[in-house]
């Protein structure tokens, strides 16, 4: 499965990495999509699988080497290396855009999911009732999954390490968005802001020199709750990738078929065109969680306004979007040309 790699497919290996780490933070985009049109999901799968026991008792036999090359170690640490920067960097960045030109972000995905739709689809030849019916159930859990309700904040440790486990689903389950599914289950802030903030703040005040953050009981508890996703996102990951692994040997089509499906049902959660409905009291006040934060009800979708310039540039994003999948695909056949 792996193969020599040269500087370039390094480099660009750190970059997948990055997209998948900016993926996996923005709701309703999957970091497996990335992995997917980018022609390493299949070794992605493979390496995790090997983090198993005979991993485990290589790295206990102090085989530091034999534990790297079986586990495929240079590629899993340049894509993982990828993904934590992309945590303080590009991720920071997208808190920016998402904030500032949130229609234009949501029209580049969009743009990007249709064309994963047709990567993925361009090359399946098996069309027949099982697939059929399989695309029919993903495509209906994918819709089904783009018109729940939010719940409310929960940071109960058990049910933190059962939203890393889930979070990391985006990863190893191509369409399916694990920050989305932390929305549904009330946590997204929680996890992937509040607690990557308080880390990259640790981070920077330890750098200073500064240990003020041990005698703050809220940065603490926050420390402590990014402890446990950690561990429970590592425990999905490695679960998650045999169960896929599994599944890949024996259904291949069918599974094929039902990311198709599950995708092309998800484009309703990036719809470009929709605004953020609150959860209101009686008095017609947004309420608020106990951090502050607005309580989100839902989103109300529509259909754009080509009479004003701002569609025209989300439609421009949206072919972007497009545009990037058509590249990585052309990267993808360049690099199986030339290894």
């Amino acid at each position: 499965m792996a193969y020599t790699r040269t500087l370039i497919d390094k480099f660009f290996l750190v970059i997948k990495g990055l997209c998948m780490g900016a993926a996996n933070k923005v709701p309703g985009v999957s970091g497996g999509i990335v992995a997917f049109v980018g022609g390493f999901y299949e070794e992605f799968i493979y390496s995790l699988q090997k983090i198993n026991f005979k991993a485990f008792k290589l790295l206990i036999n102090g085989r530091i080497k034999s534990f790297y090359t079986y586990i495929n170690g240079s590629f899993l640490f340049l894509l993982i290396f990828g993904m934590l920067v992309s945590y303080f960097s590009i991720s920071k960045l997208l808190d920016y855009f998402l904030s500032h030109k949130e229609l234009y972000v949501w029209s580049t995905f969009f743009g990007m999911i249709v064309g994963s739709i047709y990567y993925i689809g361009k090359d399946f030849n098996h069309w027949n009732k099982k697939t059929i019916l399989a695309g029919i159930i993903g495509l209906v859990i994918g819709i089904s999954i783009s018109f729940l309700n939010p719940a409310k904040e929960n940071n109960n440790l058990l049910f933190i390490f059962f939203c890393g486990i889930i979070s990391v689903s985006g990863m190893t389950l191509p369409g399916l968005s694990g920050s989305f599914i932390l929305i549904l289950l009330g946590n997204y802030v929680l996890l992937l802001v509040d607690s990557v903030n308080a880390l990259y703040d640790t981070f920077s005040e330890i750098i200073n020199g500064d240990f003020s953050f041990t005698n703050n009981p809220e940065r603490i508890s926050t420390l402590k709750i990014l402890g446990v996703f950690t561990l429970g996102s590592a425990t999905g990951l490695v679960t998650l990738s045999h169960i896929i692994s599994y599944v890949l040997k024996h259904y291949k089509h069918i599974t094929t078929i039902v990311i198709i499906g599950f995708i092309t049902g998800s484009l309703g959660v990036v719809w470009p065109w929709k605004k953020t409905v609150y959860k209101i009291d009686d008095f017609g006040n947004i309420l608020m969680d106990s951090d502050g934060n607005k309580i989100i009800k839902n989103y109300s979708r529509y259909f754009p306004d080509f009479q004003i310039s701002e569609t025209w540039w989300s439609i421009f994003f949206v072919v972007m979007g497009i545009s990037i999948l058509l590249v990585l695909d052309w990267y993808g056949k360049n690099r199986k040309a030339t290894t």
